[in-house]
Parts: C-alpha cells; structure tokens; sequence
C-alpha cells in the first residue's frame, strides 16, 4: 500500500486546521482596505485631480496627462505606505484568466535610487505579452501590445504590489481582451437605454448595467488532487466510479459547513473584503464538497473584475489550506456540475430598477418596455448568447440535471406570461387613442409584484422579480464574454425600439399608444422563446424545435454564430466588434477547443498505458498465480470458477481499454493534420472526444474489479468525502 493514493490519503489524515483570526469583528472596518477607492482618492488627490478622475469614471471622459501624473503620485504614496514595492498593469487576455507583469517602483539614480511612478507608467504600458492568443491579428510586422488604464476600475493591492485593471489592445488599436468589447457594450447600452428612458423620465442621463455573480466551485484535498494527473493537468477526472454515496440523499446542500472548509471560507473573504469584493453569501452547494459564494449587486464592469479577482483569491487562499479549488464545469461525472449565474438589471442614475415593476401605470409601462425589449434581444440573438458561453468545459454542464439545456429560452412566470399574452390580444379602444390611456381590459398591469416568477432551475434565461438571471454561464467562465453580448444584443435592440415608436409619433399617434403598439407586436414576435416547462424534456426539445428554436450541443457548431452576416451587422451596429475583431475571436475560441481535447486526449493515453493498465495487469498476474496454485494442489475448477470468472473480465477490459485508445491517438494524429481551425476543432469533438466515455466505461468497470490496494488514482469517495 506504499503508491501514490495511500501516500495522498495518510496525508489528508493528518490535516490540521489554520487558525483564522480577522483583524476585527466589524468587517466595515477593514473592506476595501486594499482598494484605491474614492475614500482613499479624497485623502492623496487634490481637488481638481479628484474631480477630474470622478468626471472620467462617470461619464467616461479621458483623463487629461497632468492629472494622471497627479494619480500616479497619490497611488505610489498610498501604495508605499501599504507596503507595496511593485506595480503591474492587471488585464483579462484571451486565454480567460487574467495576466500581469510586476515593475518595481524604484530607479537608480547618481546617489542611489528614487521611487518613481509617472502619468505615463499609470496610464499606458508595453508588455507585449505576445504569446497570448490573439486570433491573427498581432502579425510579425506589428506584434505590439498595449495595456491602458481602465479608471473606473478601482486600483488595487496584492501582496506587495499595485494592481492597475487596464484594457489590452493590439498596436492597429483592435481589442485583444474580454474588457474593451465589454466596455463597448455598456457604453452601447447607456446610450441607447437614456434614449428610451426619455418618454418616460427626462431626468435619465445614464444607464448602467447591474450585475451579481454567483460562483459555484468545489474543493479537493491538494493532495489528492496531485495525485490524480487528470485533475491536474485538465481540472478535471477523465476516469472515475461513481462513489456509492454521492448527492443521492441531498444531505450536503445547504447543510452545515464542514470546519476545515469554513476556516477557508473566513480566509478569502477577508482577502476578498479587504479588496472592496462585497461578497454576501457562503453555503454548501448539491454535489458533496461542492459550494457557493455570491457578492451583493454591483455596476457591471466592476462585478466581472472582481470576480476574476475572487476566483485568483480563492486559488491562492486555497493553497494555504492544502484545497485546490475545482472551477471546472464538471470535474466529477455523475453528480452536479458548476455554474457562475449571471444576474443582470439596468439601474438609471435616478436609482431606478429597469426590471423592477411599478405602483403606477406609467412606472408598469416603463418596466414593460424594458422588459419585453431585452427578451425581444435575447429572441432575435439566441445563437449569439449561446455562443457566448460556448466551452469544451461547459458543453460537459449543460443539459444536465444541474444545469440549463443548450437550447435558449426565457422563463418569466405564470403571472407574467399572462399579463404579456393580454398585451397581445388585447386591442386599443377608440377612447384610449383620444385619451392616450392604456389597454382597456388589462387589470394586472398596474398591480405587477416584484418576486412574483417562480424559479426554474432548467431555463438558461429566467426573470426573477427585478433582473434576469443566465444561469448557463460556466464556473470557470470570464462572465465578460457572456455579458457583452447581452449588453450589446440589447442595445441593438433597444435602438430599433426608438426608431419603431418613433415612427408612430410622427404619424400623430399618442405616445403611450405608441409604445404599446410596438411593445404588442414585439411581444408576438418573440412569443416562441417564451417556455415556462422542463427544459430536460425531451417533449421541449421537440417543442424548440417546431418553434425554430436551435439546439446546438457543442461549440464548434455554437460558435458560428460570431461570424454570421447578422451578427456583423449588430456588431457594427453597436460599435463592439470590427468584423477583424469577431473573426478573430472565433478562431481563437475554436483554437482553445480543440486544444483542450487534445490534452485530454494525451493525458487519458498515458494514463491508460502507464497507470490503469499496469495496475490492472498486475492484479489479473495475482489471480493467475493464485488459479496456479489452485490448480497444482489438485483442486476442481469448479472452485476458482469466481477467479477464472474475474481474469477474464480484466483481459477483455483492457483489451477493449488498449484497442480503443490506440485508435483514439490515430484519430488525434489525423484530427491534428487538419489546417481549418473550424473542421479541426469539430474533428476533435466528433471522433477524438468520441473515444471518451467508452474508454472510461471500461476504465471505471476496472476500478470495480482490481484489488483497492493497488488501484493507483484516488477514487470518488475519498475526493468528494475526505475533507
């Protein structure tokens, strides 16, 4: 019992738990404490810089180069005092994680050595950073990098250095990023929103759009995790039995959190506090060692950083307690995977709620316009946000018992549906046109309750009171990628509202009449996404498709959609992608497929050839001597007929293992040849990955049969359950 598994599991055995002490009970005392934040900018700025950088992240205006030279300085000197020697331009490049690289802040000089941080340090930087994925665009002749400051994205410190969010542009000035489209997007969706908003409220001037993100993750002993090459290399289990006792009795979920687990939890929340991360909830999620947190509501922009933060902070904090934190979509077969919800509102700088219903009418009118607009997007775009959370990690989730089908559609509730199905049958008296008085006959519209819908686990788009939640979002996802195109498909769409009512007011129509005239026939036209039922069933998959609703599984296919003439023009229309741009990002997207494929693939051959089969071998060598002596001492066959019975099971598993993962390799050799990224990246989904499950069928039949002594990979029971 000397191999890897025991080594791992003796060591968890003998875990001690790290003392967490905070440094004080009141967490307001201590959040945001390592944040440049607006408190911090009134004590280093002077009053015109403070001024200066508050009129940039309000309404986006650039910050002149003598009040950025003023930033700089009121950073370093806040930073030093901190105790933070370097400084580094924080990005989101395109490989979904995020990036950095440390300067220090001091420079020699004749007597010694300076700290210096200048405007042009803050505010623009070369990393080159030329290896990240790019999608053609950086060519040889013109492979510069940019990153430029991103002001309203507090800076902050880690460890001991100062972390400046910034965007990362190529030298022709084209995104390289998840934060220029992203920002792009809001900056669409601002505009075209204060348009709409003004039938309603002349004292809108801008729109921002609100975002809560709940991160689902699971936690694994480091350990065991080291001991199992496919967690490590691809975060998740390529083989593995289903452990006996999984999430069948649903006993974890919500329960009381396990000791070692909560002292991590109170350790990156700190962390994650102390960097104004305003993280509100921790539970124990299904699956056994599966768990949740989630942050309270924050402008859109600021809620992705932080969750790209939060998922460094929980890997790093993690470490400390000897956990490695799972953010795949599925690291376990057979029981629940994880999501990252998405809850998504629009908040006017009135402090509206865009999606929030109304006492009156005239407020029920404004939320219905909004609201019946975004699903109106969501109908006329649904390949686009299906591409958008588009993964080989989330094609795994989705269409699970936990998780959303790939099919796009909007749950609303039954109060809803039914004031929005009056809507559409309804019709406009004569009286209500001389009057401009609402749809006779519709007594629900001036009494919509917040928190009136239901919860539908299996809708990928459903209202929930106040905001719309897209729960088909992966866990190890970059929530940009999702959230620009719901903020840019909305604001296309929003646009095409104004000029639609627009029209009707200059033919005489009263303005209520107006809107409700197109909100009536945008509510017909977008009735087929509108499905209230189990998104498991196979009756749904029938319905979706007689409504010409897509059903894309994988994301080859899904992210066709990125470079379709329809989504160039919505593209151009919101200013978000060049058409270079898009291009880009899908070969870059369809590159990260089938790369991941491709180590899966080379991790499950070694596996199978230098762990499972010579474990199984030589378990199958044992039982042979043992019939051997059986035999010899005189014994009838019909004695050892259980052990003849085993060996020859292992033979025909292993055979069917070895045979089937050498014509996996062949077709990996073959898929690799292939020069289109598109062709390649459907070739790895449709013949490499299809070896798969069959080998790991066959794998898992073996961790059934060999002695549990010499199985070499640490088995589900000891991954989820050792804590």
């Amino acid at each position: 019992m000397s191999n890897i598994r025991f080594q791992a599991l003796q060591t968890v055995l003998t875990r001690t738990i790290p003392e967490f002490k905070a440094p004080t009970s009141k967490v307001s005392e201590y959040y945001s404490a390592n944040v440049f934040d607006k408190k911090k900018m009134r004590e280093f700025l002077s009053k015109e810089a403070y001024e200066s950088i508050i009129s940039s992240i309000d309404h986006g205006e650039p910050v002149q180069r003598d009040m950025a030279d003023q930033v700089a300085s009121a950073m370093k000197a806040w930073a030093i005092g901190k105790g933070a020697t370097h400084y580094t331009h924080w990005f989101q490049p395109l490989t979904g994680t995020t990036a950095e690289k440390h300067d220090a802040f001091f420079e020699p000089t004749l007597d010694g050595a300076i700290e210096k941080f200048s405007g042009d340090a803050l505010a623009q930087q070369e990393p080159d950073a030329s290896s990240f994925p790019n999608g053609g665009i950086r060519n040889t002749f013109e492979a510069r990098g940019y990153t430029a400051w991103d002001p309203s994205s507090p800076a902050f410190i880690m460890g001991r250095t100062l972390c400046i969010p910034t965007v990362f542009v190529s030298y022709t000035g084209e995104a390289l990023d998840y934060k220029v489209p992203l920002l792009k997007a809001l900056n669409a969706l601002d505009k075209a929103a204060v348009d709409v908003c003004q039938y309603f409220d002349k004292s809108v001037e801008k729109v921002n759009a609100s975002l809560g993100i709940e991160q689902e993750y699971f936690l694994v002993d480091l350990a065991l995790f080291n001991a199992r090459p496919d967690m490590y290399l691809t975060g998740r289990t390529l083989f593995g039995h289903l452990s006996a006792k999984n999430q069948q009795l649903e006993d974890h979920y919500f329960g009381s959190i396990p000791t070692r687990v909560y002292a991590f939890m109170q350790d990156f929340e700190l962390e994650a506090l102390q960097l104004g991360i305003p993280l509100k909830t921790r539970h124990n999620e299904v699956a056994p060692s599966q768990f949740e947190c989630a942050p309270i509501y924050e402008e859109i922009n600021l809620a992705i950083d932080h969750n790209q933060l939060l998922m460094d902070i929980m890997d790093r904090v993690g470490k400390r307690h000897n956990f490695k934190v799972l953010l795949h979509e599925k690291p376990y077969a057979g029981v629940n995977g994880s999501g990252k919800h998405n809850n998504w509102s629009m908040i006017t700088n009135t402090g509206k709620n865009l999606l929030s219903p109304g006492k009156t009418p005239k407020s029920n009118l404004m939320f219905l316009t909004f609201f019946v607009n975004t699903i109106k997007a969501v109908y006329e775009h649904a390949d686009l946000l299906r591409a958008s959370i588009a993964s080989v990690n989330n094609d795994h989730r989705l269409g699970a018992n936990e998780a959303p089908p790939a099919i796009i559609s909007i749950f609303l509730g039954s109060q809803l549906s039914d004031v929005l199905d009056e809507i559409e049958t309804s019709r406009i008296s004569k009286k209500a046109k001389e009057e401009a008085l609402l749809w006779q006959g519709i007594p629900k519209i001036p009494q919509i309750l917040q928190d009136n819908t239901d919860r539908n686990r299996t809708s990928p788009f459903a209202f929930t009171g106040n905001k719309f939640e897209l729960r088909a979002v992966g866990s190890s996802a970059n929530s940009a990628s999702p959230m620009t195109i719901l903020n840019l498909i909305v604001a296309d769409q929003l646009k095409k509202f104004k000029v639609d009512v627009d029209k009707l007011l200059k033919k005489g129509e009263k303005k209520d009449v107006a809107l409700l005239t197109v909100i009536k026939r945008y509510i017909k036209e977008s009735k087929a996404i509108r499905f209230e039922g189990n998104g498991y069933s196979e009756e749904w998959e029938q319905m979706a498709e007689s409504r010409n609703l897509a059903n894309i599984k994988t994301t080859p296919k899904a992210l066709d959609a990125l470079v379709t003439e329809k989504a160039e023009n919505v593209f151009e229309s919101t200013g978000v992608f060049s058409r270079r741009e898009a291009h880009a990002r899908h070969e870059v997207l369809l590159d990260d497929f089938y790369k991941k494929l491709q180590i899966e693939a080379r991790v499950m051959g070694e596996l199978v050839n230098s762990l499972i089969i010579p474990a199984a071998i030589n378990y199958q060598s044992k039982l042979v001597e043992n019939v051997k002596g059986l035999k010899e001492i005189g014994l009838d066959e019909t004695i050892y007929t259980a052990q003849l019975d085993i060996i020859k099971k292992l033979a025909e598993h292993i055979n069917f293992i070895k045979t089937n993962t050498d014509q996996m390799v062949d077709e990996r050799r073959t898929a690799n040849k292939i020069e289109d990224a598109r062709e390649r990246a459907i070739a790895y989904d449709e013949k490499v990955k299809a070896y798969f499950d069959p080998i790991r069928y066959h794998v898992d039949k073996l961790e059934q049969l060999v002695d549990d002594a010499v199985w070499p990979l640490p088995k589900f029971r000891e991954l989820l359950f050792l804590k």
